[in-house]
């Protein structure tokens, strides 16, 4: 990928040090040169500069591969390859958790616990791996100035007493969350531009970004001539820069995202906060297809939320009920909808099904993940069972 450093390429300290002290940093920095250029900038002569030009682009250059060596690959890497999120019903829903390499957003209505998904799973990532955690760091956006610190460190000691009973290591899990507050468009994106340094010398093993809309929301107004397209690149090179980090470095990266109203067919706007509406997650079509995984999060009531798993490559449709406490998000019941109305394909309305086993019938799963691949509006789910048959 252009945007890679060029110290990640091979090249030596010495020739990225003269290329850094004229602004020449990352590999599309210095194939947007000519030879003579490159020259220049690094004191070489006409063939080493043209040697450095060929092995930068051989660098970032995607290699050879077969299906056959991927599929080797994947099975290697599969008992390590998903970030267990704490919670059993979705880890197993998930086939281990939060997929690395991989996008995953968590998006729906303020109030919900997005923020408090991602504080928690702060603290997951900085257990040793014999706790459940990744044993690493934790690079943390924040566009909204939502972040709390001193709900971090509740969470860490509510949610693992035994482990966080000293001052010490609670001291230590709060060394390795790196907090950057980012409040413009231009900022988040010079963020994402030097990630790649960042993970490196901290030893990221988790980002998180909360949120991908607030800022994108606030600086462009959609209705003018020219924003939307602005907006949809814009939104298309964070993507770009997030999926490469993730499949890079093999570490997940979380997202939260807002949502918006959808204009009923009486042509009546009905407000996102209200649980009996239509809500799609915000950004449109652009952003909602870079996504690996979506988990939308909703009211039922004053108390209790659910989570939905509406997009996700190896999970069925399903639905959790969870509450928020002082140790984070905490599941109460998992329900996957077995017994299907044809009206979840169209969107109208997802039965409630009494049984909480973890599976769909077969013939029906196709029509959930078309449902939720085309589309991202919803229903509040029935608080109550409801009889019928498909």
């Amino acid at each position: 990928m252009a945007t890679r450093i060029l110290r990640r390429t091979g090249v030596s300290n010495e020739i990225c040090e003269r290329l850094k002290r004229r602004e020449i940093e990352s590999c599309k920095d210095l194939l947007s040169l000519t030879p003579v250029e490159v020259m220049n900038a690094a004191g070489l002569s006409y063939e080493k500069a043209s040697v450095l030009l060929q092995s930068v682009s051989k660098a970032i250059a995607p290699p050879f591969t077969t299906l056959f060596w991927q599929a080797l690959e994947l099975w290697k890497q599969h008992s390590d390859s998903c970030f267990s999120t704490s919670l059993p019903a979705l880890d197993k829903l998930l086939r281990g958790g939060l997929p690395r390499g991989t996008i995953t957003e968590v998006t729906g209505p303020s109030g919900c616990g997005k923020t408090q998904m991602c504080l928690m799973l702060s603290v997951l990532a900085t257990l040793p791996k014999s706790e459940g955690g990744l044993d690493s760091s934790v690079i943390y956006i924040d566009t909204e100035s939502a972040f709390s610190a001193e709900r971090l460190v509740e969470i860490a000691r509510s949610r693992f007493p035994g482990y966080f009973s000293s001052k010490e290591r609670v001291l230590q899990m709060a060394a390795r969350v790196h907090l950057f507050r980012e409040l413009t468009c231009q900022d988040v994106l010079n963020r994402l531009e030097r990630l790649e340094e960042d993970i490196i010398s901290t030893g990221a093993g988790l980002i998180i970004l909360d949120s991908v809309a607030s800022v994108v929301r606030k600086e462009f107004d959609t209705t003018l001539p020219g924003n939307l397209i602005h907006r949809s690149n814009l939104l298309s090179h964070e993507a770009t820069t997030l999926k490469y980090l993730a499949h890079q470095f093999n570490i997940p990266v979380v997202l939260t995202n807002q949502i918006t109203t959808h204009v009923g067919d009486q042509g009546s706007a009905v407000s996102a906060e209200v649980d009996s509406s239509f809500v799609t997650a915000a950004l449109g079509n652009t952003w909602s297809h870079s996504v690996n995984t979506r988990l939308i999060v909703q009211y039922v009531d004053a108390h209790q939320r659910q989570i939905l798993i509406a997009k996700s490559p190896v999970a069925p449709f399903a639905v959790l009920n969870y509450t928020i406490q002082k140790q984070g998000i905490c599941i109460d019941g998992c329900v996957i909808s077995h017994l299907l109305s044809m009206e979840c394909y169209s969107g109208v309305r997802v039965h409630r099904a009494e049984s909480s086993c973890c599976s769909v019938f077969p013939a029906h799963i196709h029509l959930l993940q078309k449902k939720r691949r085309d589309t991202l509006g919803w229903k509040q789910i029935s608080s109550h069972s409801e009889s019928g048959s498909l």
